[in-house]
């Protein structure tokens, strides 16, 4: 589990394959010096498990599912990504309740100049927009942020200068795709209630 605040801005080292698997050599060195073999870590919000970790490289491998979900697909050696180890029992949950487990691929729509930060508002598709409510949370390419702004088939969410100086969505442009995750909890009770017989009709 995460919790969507990100500990390390890493490097893609190299990639290999394609939609039926893909390795991924990211380097962290933070992130690396931390990982035993077999421990998770989310890359742009996606969960994946150290398979060999070696100086400050950690190798990964992405399966078929992740790729059709995500973006991790149209990765390139020398991207920038989001980076966070697992969190551990004890520490600060500073952001929110993240599996690594993305719902779908979203699209940017604008980015826009707030004050000291940016203003940015994402196309989302009902799988995530269904669980989504304003001031609730959200993830972005790993990111924990408040929906500030929540609209029929769009998100609006602010971006902090502690958020761009430490994240890749500095670098957002209208109509680049990032990973969405909605916030588990809802999906929690929109289940319980299914099974009670008390979700209301769409």
């Amino acid at each position: 589990m995460f919790t969507g605040i990100v500990r390390e801005l890493g490097k893609v080292a190299a990639t290999d394959g394609g939609a039926a698997g893909l390795a991924l050599v990211v380097e962290a060195s933070e992130t690396a010096a931390g990982l035993v073999v077999g421990d998770s870590i989310s890359i742009n919000g996606c969960c994946l498990t150290a398979e060999a970790i070696e100086g400050s490289r950690v190798s990964l491998h992405a399966v078929p599912e992740t790729l059709a979900r995500s973006t991790l697909g149209g990765l390139s050696a020398g991207d920038a990504v989001n980076v966070e180890p697992a969190v551990r029992a004890g520490e600060p949950l500073g952001g929110h309740y993240v599996q690594g487990h993305v719902d779908a691929v979203g699209r940017v729509q604008s980015v826009e100049a707030e004050g000291d930060g940016l203003r940015v508002v994402v196309k989302a598709p009902s799988e995530v927009l269904r669980y989504c409510v304003e001031k609730g949370s959200v993830t972005i390419d790993g990111v924990s942020l408040t929906v500030g702004e929540l609209h029929e088939d769009e998100i609006a969410v602010a971006l902090v200068p502690h958020t761009l100086q430490a994240t890749t969505l500095s670098a957002l442009v209208p109509g680049q795709e990032v990973n969405l995750e909605a916030d588990v909890l809802a999906k929690y009770v929109e289940r319980l209630l299914e099974a009670r017989g008390l979700r209301s009709e769409e």
